[in-house]
């Protein structure tokens, strides 16, 4: 019986066939295996490329915070350049090298703060190449609530202190037993003495680095800066300690007339000078209160000093004591009658007139005479000015700040009479805020504005202000002391601070203190002020134009920068000019 026959090729074929498209699966998939190797392969190099580029981000602040010659006042500098790098165990990476540059960026006049760039390029044999920048910024001292160099011996926190923001001292941080509080972060060079007294709500760090205070030449350098919006003055030559024949007051005008002076454009300062430093910082007369020409009364609403005394019977010990008595710092209009002069009688001092153009809207405000002698201390009315004043000697100073300014002095900054905020501080806005530079002391005078005065032997203390207590609002920087006048001398019981019995009331001062020695400004038998001091966050945020920083870098955002086409030259010129 015949069977049909198979075609004997096609099982070989269908091998074949078989086995083909197990190759191509192998293949494929040895492929794909391959590509996925090389994908890892790939993103650990970026990734190490990236990390190596950060590190060296860190490497860059650490330099410039261990060598402040490093970094330029222009341009940028080359930290390192072609640097070899190491893995985790200190082995150098083959092929990698790391450059880092660092220079100044965004507005770089410093009228803002310092502000700069690192930037870390990392680069293999292949081409692959990470850039990363951070941004850094100096630290102001106006960050500080507390800060000193040295603190004295006699001189500790105590009697249940309160002290808001951060602390640093490079000596010695010493606590009473009758105990502190510190609310900030507190910092020491060295150790804290009773530390078992204080309470430390961020807990505190000793033997921290030490930081250098500014050098009488950051305080020449504020001239120029000053100069541009002709706000550069001599000051008092002559006076003791704490008197001044130059004073300065801020002044506050309501432009627009909508209730307040908080308009960019509502700024202003007065300067006055005279020969006797008595008369402008109102002090008692050699002669006594009797003799004095800034003390008195009101008659009708006007006012008459002491000198002017006796009037119908009533002379210039009823002037001192009756209950509408004042005292005004020399030059002020209510010693004129209410009316601002340009001369004081009896040529005692006059203001100085403003040199730029005076403003239609000032001339309707305040009127033709007195606005020729307000200076603006405003962009809007004054192009140039830069926030900085400038005194080549001593000055007084009083008033209400409406803008934002450096108050800087060779000599003595001597607090004359209230100096406030337009915008309380307490609002948080930082409209306002004021920098005192002094290459002295920052002074509360001892006069008879901010303390109470006896008008004559064996009578009792009496105020003469408006109020029994000072206000400060603004930071401090003395390159010596910031104190209080005096402060062991004086009544220990005439004004009450709060409720606590006192000689001259409750100094309250809304900003930072700065200095290289502690001053003191009371006593514990109750002369001088008592404390109350309260810390404005925008010193740290939004610090005082031109104010002096610490040198200390911190880092700010970092970035991720485009390999593509990079330049590092053209990188920083397109930095600094934003």
């Amino acid at each position: 019986m015949n069977r049909p026959t198979e075609p004997r090729g096609f099982a070989l074929m269908t091998i074949m066939l078989v086995m083909l498209v197990a190759a191509a699966l192998a293949t494929s998939a040895v492929m794909m295996g391959s590509n996925h190797i090389l994908a890892n392969r790939y993103l650990e190099r970026s990734s190490m490329l990236e990390d190596l580029a950060e590190e060296g981000l860190e490497m860059g602040r650490t330099a410039l915070n261990a060598d402040k010659t490093l970094y330029p006042d222009s341009g940028y500098t080359t930290l390192v350049s072609g640097q070899t790098v190491y893995d985790g165990q200190g082995n150098a990476i083959p092929g990698v090298t790391r450059a880092i540059y660092a220079g100044p960026t965004g507005v770089t006049s410093g009228q803002y703060g310092v502000f700069g760039s690192i930037v870390a390029v990392v680069e293999d044999q292949t081409g692959a190449k990470a850039i990363r920048r951070s941004q850094v910024y100096q630290e102001s001292f106006a960050r500080y609530a507390y800060f000193t160099d040295f603190e004295p011996s006699n001189i500790s926190f105590g009697g249940g202190d309160q002290i808001f923001g951060p602390v640093h001292t490079n000596d010695y941080l010493k606590i009473y037993s009758s105990g502190a509080t510190f609310h900030g972060e507190t910092r020491t060079a060295k150790t804290v003495s009773g530390a078992s007294y204080g309470t430390f709500k961020k807990g505190y760090e000793e033997h921290v680095s030490e930081i250098a205070m500014p050098e009488t030449a950051e305080l020449a350098k504020l001239q120029t800066q000053a100069s541009a919006g002709s706000m550069s003055f001599v000051g008092g030559q002559s006076g003791a300690y704490g008197e001044s024949t130059f004073r300065i007051e801020f002044v506050a005008v309501d432009m627009n007339l909508d209730g307040d002076t908080n308009d960019e454009n509502e700024g202003f300062i007065r300067v006055y000078s005279g020969g006797d430093y008595r008369w402008v910082t109102a002090e008692i007369p050699s002669a006594g209160m009797d003799d004095s020409p800034n003390c008195g009364d009101y008659h009708s609403g006007v006012f008459r000093s002491a000198l002017d005394h006796p009037n119908s019977g009533h002379d210039w010990g009823d002037a001192l004591t009756s209950s509408s008595r004042r005292c005004y710092l020399g030059g002020d209009p209510e010693l004129t009658g209410g009316v601002f002069t340009p001369v004081s009688p009896g040529g005692r001092g006059e203001w100085q007139r403003w040199n730029g153009p005076v403003s239609p809207t000032l001339v309707a405000r305040v009127g033709a005479t007195e606005a020729q002698y307000l200076h603006p201390i405003n962009r809007p009315l004054n192009p140039a000015f830069k926030g900085v004043i400038y005194v080549d000697g001593k000055v007084a100073i009083s008033g209400t700040l409406r803008g934002r300014v450096t108050l800087a002095a060779t000599e003595q900054i001597i607090i004359a009479d209230d100096v406030v905020y337009s915008v309380d501080p307490g609002t948080g806005t930082c409209e306002d805020i004021l920098g005192m530079f002094s290459g002295e002391d920052v002074i509360v005078a001892d006069n008879t504005i901010n303390a109470p005065q006896r008008p004559a032997s064996g009578w009792g203390y009496r105020t003469y202000d408006d109020t029994r207590d000072e206000f400060i609002h603004g930071v401090v920087l003395a390159l010596n002391i910031f104190t209080v006048e005096n402060y062991s001398s004086g009544s220990g019981s005439a004004e009450d601070c709060e409720s606590t019995n006192w000689g001259r009331g409750c100094l309250y001062l809304t900003g930072g203190i700065i200095q290289r020695t502690r001053g003191a400004v009371g006593t514990s038998g109750g002369t001088g002020n008592l404390k109350r001091y309260s810390y404005d966050t925008c010193g740290a945020t939004d610090p005082p134009p031109y104010f002096p920083t610490t040198g200390h870098f911190s880092r700010a955002q970092i970035y991720n920068v485009d390999p593509v086409g990079f330049n590092v030259a053209d990188y920083f010129a397109q930095l600094a000019a934003n």
